[in-house]
């Protein structure tokens, strides 16, 4: 038995950006709790030369709307990556997740040999079917920023554990 494009993207980046929606509205409570300023956690990182959490809020989105949107053979959606804070981040997952949410399978499904091109006239130019676009590269760049957007607020103290980050299923 096989699975479905669209059952192997939609709903994933769905499940996870609503999570992580979520894992961000317990920092934002966490900050105000101990009096933290909110510009201490979103500007945190987990080492000097990684993205600080807005940053991997926006890459995630960024992966979710992007291959979503090749698969389906649709415009990306662009935003300028303006987050300041925690509200916008939440209005930008809303964004992105009206944005799939208005995907139908019937787009995706079938597009698993569509030719997908990363950084098209550049030296670092890439095509991919779309099924090998999907496994090997969307989704594990996806699941890296969520992944490290999660870590970096659970190492600022946030009480967030493993049922936090998968959120509903």
């Amino acid at each position: 038995m096989s699975i479905s494009l669209y059952a192997a993207s939609v709903p994933v980046f769905k499940q996870l950006l609503t999570a992580l929606g979520d894992v961000l509205k317990k920092a934002e409570d966490h900050a105000a709790a101990r009096n933290i300023e909110p510009s201490v956690l979103l500007q945190s990182r987990l080492y000097p030369d990684m993205f600080p959490l807005v940053r991997q809020v926006q890459i995630a989105v960024d992966f979710a709307k992007g291959v979503s949107a090749r698969l389906a053979g649709v415009e990306v959606p662009s935003y300028p990556d303006a987050e300041q804070s925690f509200a916008d981040l939440q209005a930008l997952l809303a964004k992105v997740l009206g944005f799939i949410g208005s995907l139908e399978a019937a787009q995706i499904d079938g597009q698993e040999e569509r030719e997908i091109v990363l950084r098209p006239g550049t030296p670092k130019e890439k095509k991919l079917s779309g099924q090998a676009y999907l496994l090997h590269y969307g989704l594990p760049q996806f699941f890296f920023h969520v992944t490290t957007a999660y870590d970096i607020l659970r190492h600022n103290g946030v009480e967030v554990g493993k049922r936090d980050f998968m959120g509903a299923y």
